[in-house]
């Protein structure tokens, strides 16, 4: 069986009813998976969502002419990874983060399309989850980030990081 043909592009506003479909099935997804907290119902707010589409860092997944998977992969240090807490990052190296991935369900594997568009650009990836997102932490580990520690968000919640770098 031939896996899916995806397109990543850049996402523009139009996208934007789709984006928040989208993320609302990501919401219940989580919530059914054991991850009710990590979004709250208003999470990712459309002003954060223009934010990311003005600083053309937000992407869309397409298949067969459909949207149905979302991430925002941005350059730079991140300010809330500059401290970690009970571990270290894996290199201090220019990174990019990889936040606010989420799926339509429709087509397996966004993330892993996401890491392989992240890698085409950058060396090293970072990212993070909440401690509940079980099914995010597998899909990282799959993805072959190693865990680094615990940082925190810019609302004071803790996530776990995880930093890839490629081989050199």
């Amino acid at each position: 069986m031939t896996e899916p043909v995806i397109t990543i592009r850049k996402t523009v506003v139009a996208d934007l009813p789709r984006l928040q479909e989208i993320f609302a099935i990501a919401r219940t997804f989580m919530a059914a998976t054991g991850n009710p907290h990590q979004w709250a119902a208003d999470y990712p707010s459309e002003q954060l969502l223009l934010k990311d589409i003005q600083s053309a860092d937000s992407y869309v997944c397409e298949y067969d002419g459909r949207v149905v998977g979302t991430f925002v992969l941005r350059a730079g240090d991140d300010p809330t990874y500059a401290t970690i807490y009970g571990g270290k990052w894996l290199s201090d190296a220019p990174y990019a983060t990889i936040h606010r991935i989420a799926s339509s369900g429709e087509v397996k594997g966004i993330f892993k399309i996401a890491m392989q568009f992240a890698l085409l650009h950058f060396g090293s990836i970072r990212i993070d989850t909440h401690a509940d997102n079980k099914v995010m932490q597998q899909a990282i580990l799959r993805a072959g980030f190693q865990y680094c520690g615990i940082i925190h968000c810019w609302n004071g919640t803790e996530r776990l990081a995880y930093q890839y770098c490629q081989q050199q």
